[in-house]
């Protein structure tokens, strides 16, 4: 019993994993150019997830320097994420231009139809 309420305890875990197994199948699986960019941004999601899970502590403040707290929590990561979403996002962007391009020039964005006409070309 306590195993299955360690695993309870933990279901952040389970939803970054879940995420970054949903978002890898779908940038693999998927020929739609929009579509592995979903799944890209769902793998970054999870990553900020697992990353973000350990820097909150229960009980912990902000780094102030005061005798009435004790407990710190660390807010480089929260920081360091917030620089990744605004990475992530412009990384997004750019593959969102990119795939509008693709479309101009060969009038599609699946990917076989895109590998056929640039094998005739």
């Amino acid at each position: 019993m306590a195993a299955l309420q360690e695993l309870v305890n933990h279901y952040n875990h389970w939803i970054a994993v879940f995420l970054m197994v949903a978002g890898l199948y779908v940038v693999v699986a998927r020929g739609n150019m929009v579509k592995k960019l979903v799944g890209l941004s769902l793998f970054q999601t999870s990553v900020y997830l697992i990353y973000l899970t350990p820097g909150k502590i229960i009980g912990g403040t902000a780094p102030i320097l005061s005798d009435e707290f004790t407990v710190y929590s660390n807010p480089l990561p929260h920081v360091l994420i917030l620089t990744a979403i605004v990475v992530g996002i412009a990384t997004i962007a750019l593959g969102l231009a990119l795939v509008v391009r693709i479309n101009e020039a060969f009038g599609s964005i699946e990917e076989d139809e895109i590998f056929e006409k640039d094998v005739e070309a």
